[in-house]
């Protein structure tokens, strides 16, 4: 315990056996494949929408078919083909986390077939405009592209699934948002609970090679650029604890629904949709196509760009068009579509921010906007640190780190008063009905005792 370590050993044992090292450059290569993806991911995602944008301009009433039908494809592709890469992709990754889960099934939930389907079928939904976003596929994309690397490393290796899984996720957060610090506390906060010695080098490592290649791809911005914030004072108070209430019930809200939906709740609606899947997915198309329309395209999408416009002072999410983004996120995703909930979040907490500023009437507007990101995010995921960091590095908030922190927390908190934890009541839903799938079907006694013979009519 207390000898000194020794140089030259330690240099001798690393450089005693070259598996060791095949087996880190392998790991190398697939993070830096998982940021390729990623980004890869980002850029069709952006081509097709931008293409969807300008046939809604063309066309705007054309989407009350596109849409549905659209909509309706995915979901019967995803439900035929690849269930798995259904939904938003971090509870999946959480659940192939699960100790509850047998390592057999983890494939059910991350894998290099999933990664494919998920940004196909991703891409898609960008194609029907619908309310999705693609950061937290990005987590079940980069994961499933890490998990790859196993087969080929050495069968005495320390280097585990798990550690690749959360060493995946991590730099898909990081490479989707170009924000590495959150990628570290997306892995310690939501995917480990806590990052062991033996596994951080090779998550930062993989966050940093993931990170270099969004870098590289997408220079070393801001995603919303950086906002211009006044001096914060205690008139700053009122509206930011206004806007962080909100956020808080608000997002709270939005998780206690999607648990609700997406776990088939014994209500008609879902008994309906675990019958009529398709249907009701060209149903809820429909919908969203009606409030995209009644909202003038404003609720298609992701929504970056409408917080990209709030930041820069004009209305794009007024109240109304943020109650009815709310709602095409959570019936999007109760379709059962392959996309994500954190852009759309970050949308509809920045319409939060942007509603309490013109109350205020005050020069307040970016700081109220980025409390609102910050609080809706951290309400629907519980996850505050993660939520903070995300908005902080997204609009180069640092001169708001402490506000952002304290928005994020309080929102938390409310959330939990309200829903249980959106990606952990998901995960272990999975987790149950996967290790049900796995068990055997006992005959019970009676049955086995009857004598086999002709059927009585």
């Amino acid at each position: 315990m207390n000898r000194e370590p020794d140089f030259l050993e330690h240099l001798r044992a690393e450089l005693s056996s070259g598996r060791i090292w095949l087996d880190r450059a392998i790991v190398l290569g697939y993070a830096i494949a998982a940021g390729l993806f990623v980004v890869g991911f980002t850029l069709a995602s952006d081509w097709v929408f931008g293409g969807f944008q300008r046939f809604y301009r063309a066309w705007p009433w054309a989407v009350l078919v596109t849409t549905p039908m659209i909509t309706a494809g995915i979901v019967w592709f995803t439900l035929r083909f690849f269930p798995g890469a259904s939904g938003s992709g971090i509870p999946q990754i959480k659940a192939a986390l699960h100790p509850a889960l047998p390592d057999e099934r983890r494939f059910m939930f991350a894998s290099l077939r999933l990664t494919v389907a998920k940004i196909g079928l991703g891409v898609a939904g960008f194609a029907a405009g619908l309310s999705i976003g693609r950061e937290g596929p990005s987590v079940q994309v980069a994961a499933g592209v890490m998990q790859h690397a196993r087969r080929w490393l050495s069968p005495n290796t320390t280097i585990d699934g798990r550690a690749l899984l959360v060493a995946g996720g991590a730099a898909g957060i990081a490479a989707a948002f170009n924000a590495p610090l959150a990628g570290v506390v997306f892995a310690i906060e939501e995917l480990s609970g806590r990052l062991e010695a033996r596994s951080s080098g090779l998550i930062i490592t993989a966050i940093v090679l993931a990170g270099l290649v969004a870098v590289s791809a997408f220079g070393n911005t801001s995603y919303f650029g950086v906002i211009r914030v006044p001096r914060l004072g205690w008139d700053a108070l009122g509206p930011g604890l206004l806007v962080t209430l909100l956020a808080g019930a608000a997002g709270g809200l939005f998780a206690r629904l999607l648990i609700a939906s997406l776990t088939r709740a014994p209500e008609r609606l879902n008994r309906w949709r675990a019958r009529f899947p398709v249907r009701f997915a060209a149903i809820g198309g429909l919908a969203v196509a009606v409030i995209g329309l009644v909202t003038g395209g404003v609720t298609f999408g992701a929504g970056s760009e409408a917080v990209k416009q709030m930041l820069q002072g004009h209305d794009e999410l007024t109240p109304l068009y943020t109650v009815l983004k709310f709602v095409a996120t959570w019936l999007t995703a109760w379709c059962g579509v392959p996309g994500g909930i954190f852009a759309p979040s970050l949308s509809i907490g920045a319409g939060i921010g942007d509603a309490v500023a013109h109350l205020a009437s005050s020069d307040l507007g970016p700081a109220l906007i980025a409390l609102g990101m910050a609080g809706f995010l951290a309400a629907v995921t519980q996850a505050p640190l993660t939520a903070f960091i995300i908005v902080m590095e997204m609009v180069d908030g640092h001169a708001m780190v402490l506000s952002l922190m304290a928005a994020a927390m309080l929102a938390s908190l409310i959330s939990r008063m309200i829903s249980r934890p959106l990606y952990d009541t998901l995960a272990e839903h999975m987790v149950g009905k996967a290790v049900a799938a796995s068990e055997p079907v006992q005959a019970s006694p009676s049955s086995s005792s009857q004598p086999a013979g002709p059927s009585s009519s």
